[in-house]
């Protein structure tokens, strides 16, 4: 369904799509198979509240970028001293996907390439904007942020960053991404490194 939204970008050589690892990895997979365009990865961290992990209260992303929710944090009066050790916790981590998904492979340059970035999904949209403003910084021509399903609000939200947001399903009320999937086990960092692997084998301009 999402590719589908996303033909317009099918077979050119100046696009490319990033994942955000790792559960964004499987439906960019999809995505990049079906435009035939070269699929890799954009590291981002999730900061999730301590005790509450599944609630972001912030993201980092590659490049010392980092986007704070000061909606949750000012809500649930978390100190600065609390974010910085949780910020440095998830970098160390963000390392060490880096060393383990690109396997030494060299960034692919963004500069004058239409960037579609891909997630499974968006709720708070933390996580993808710092992905978006880390993007931003190596200067893409385009960049679009696409997801299967979403919360309506953080779409709109999303859209004043970037140049387009095509989010395929936006239900209401929405409460979690994982919702909306009859599938949400967890991606594996093996599983991570096996889609790269297999795109990486295929010619950027012959995939189907």
């Amino acid at each position: 369904m999402l590719a589908e939204r996303l033909t317009e970008y099918a077979h050119r050589p100046d696009v490319i799509v990033l994942a955000l690892p790792r559960g964004g990895v499987p439906v960019a997979a999809q995505v990049a198979a079906r435009l035939g365009v070269p699929l890799d990865v954009f590291l981002v961290r999730k900061l999730g509240v301590p005790g509450h992990e599944e609630l972001a209260m912030g993201a980092i992303a590659s490049g010392g970028v980092r986007v704070i929710n000061t909606d949750v944090t000012r809500a649930l009066r978390i100190p600065d001293e609390v974010i910085d050790r949780v910020a440095e916790i998830e970098a160390r981590e963000l390392e060490r996907r880096e060393r383990l998904y690109r396997d030494n492979r060299p960034f692919p340059g963004l500069e004058n390439k239409i960037v579609i970035l891909i997630d499974d999904g968006l709720a708070t949209g933390s996580t993808m904007r710092a992905a978006a403003r880390a993007v931003r910084e190596q200067h893409p021509s385009r960049l679009v942020v696409a997801v299967p399903v979403a919360a309506g609000d953080t779409c709109e939200a999303l859209a004043r960053e970037v140049d387009a947001v095509v989010c395929a399903f936006t239900p209401e009320p929405f409460h979690a991404v994982g919702q909306w999937y009859e599938e949400f086990s967890q991606t594996t960092d093996e599983e991570v490194r096996e889609l790269l692997a297999r795109a990486n084998r295929q010619p950027a301009m012959d995939r189907s």
